[in-house]
């Protein structure tokens, strides 16, 4: 082989390398196919179908996401998994995310749009037996899951009967089926449940009832996203494609409830007739509406002046909405 047919070997290989590499790292900016993959530990419960339909039909990958769900008791918990960096990104009530900004660099990039009445029904309240009335609550103890809005919700619920939150004991529990026992010996009077699997076991429970629901009050509750300042700086372009894929993916479950009802019972075994039940009262609608400015703003004020937050701080600063906007730029307002 004579040198000029060596050198002219070496330079097609090398061409071809060059062209593999260029074609390697141009994938669809879109899509994330191709590209660059972000790498996301996301907070998550097992009632929530929203990420798990992300998951299961490939829309995080579809948007350059490698995503890894971690399951909590409560959405609060998941949020309080940001302080030590357990996750990435959280999910939750006005409440936790509020608790959470307030302390550090964190904000609120997103709402899923779930501020609703028909959300708002599906926290119940149920009682012992021997309360008739919300009146009737005085001197009872009453149960909240910690972290969480739950105080606000009985502050609210006690005065549109004639009661103040002195006139109760409240009760910290930390999630779910600790309240379930609570009722179910005596220990507690009253708790706030949601999620048809939920309300089927507590109202299963022998000397309880339901007497009203959170759609009853005034209060409607916000779910927010939020993230570390310093992701939110550093991985905009992500948490574009990630908001793109949560609402394709809340719309896939709305139009599939059967088939989103066997995700949930195959990844966590949750009855598939509570998923449909559940499904049509909590859809996603990825954005920032007035309403979840609204809800934020008042339940900040009540934390604030009940010293729940001790320093007050600007909350408009903590809306870092500039991935949500540029994913669905009709349904993000501008605070003011």
């Amino acid at each position: 082989m004579t040198k000029f047919r060596v050198k002219r070997l070496a330079l097609s290989t090398l061409i071809l390398a060059l062209t593999g590499l260029l074609l390697a790292g141009c994938g669809d900016p879109a899509s994330g196919k191709g590209g660059t993959v972000t790498k996301l530990k996301i907070a998550d419960i097992s009632t929530n179908p929203t990420f798990r339909v992300a998951e299961e039909k490939g829309l995080f990958e579809k948007y350059g996401i490698e995503a890894e769900l971690i399951t909590f008791a409560t959405p609060a918990e998941g949020v309080n998994s940001l302080f030590i960096k357990q996750v990435d990104i959280a999910f939750g009530a006005d409440f936790p995310l509020l608790n959470a900004v307030s302390k550090g660099d964190y904000s609120i990039f997103a709402s899923s749009g779930t501020s609703t009445d028909l959300s708002a029904s599906d926290w119940k309240l149920f009682v012992r037996d021997e309360i008739a009335s919300g009146a009737d609550l005085k001197g009872k103890k009453l149960s909240f899951l910690r972290g969480t809005f739950l105080p606000y919700l009985w502050d609210l619920y006690l005065a549109d009967n004639g009661l103040t939150l002195q006139d109760a004991e409240l009760i910290g529990q930390g999630g779910m089926d600790e309240a379930y026992v609570a009722l179910k010996k005596g220990e507690i009077d009253g708790v706030w449940v949601y999620s048809a699997i939920n309300h089927e076991k507590f109202g299963a429970l022998e000397g309880v009832h339901e007497i009203s629901d959170m759609s009853k009050t005034s209060l409607r509750l916000g779910t927010g996203l939020i993230a570390s300042d310093e992701l939110i700086d550093g991985k905009k372009d992500a948490l574009v494609g990630f908001l793109k894929a949560l609402d394709e993916a809340s719309a896939y479950a709305q139009d599939h409830p059967e088939e989103t009802a066997d995700i949930m019972y195959d990844a966590v075994k949750q009855p598939k007739e509570s998923t449909l039940k559940d499904l049509p009262k909590n859809p996603w609608s990825i954005g920032f509406t007035e309403q979840a400015y609204t809800g934020l703003k008042g339940q900040k004020q009540y934390m604030v002046e009940n010293g729940i937050i001790e320093k007050d701080f600007d909350l408009i600063g903590k809306l870092r909405l500039d991935a949500a906007r540029e994913a669905f730029p009709d349904r993000v307002i501008e605070p003011e």
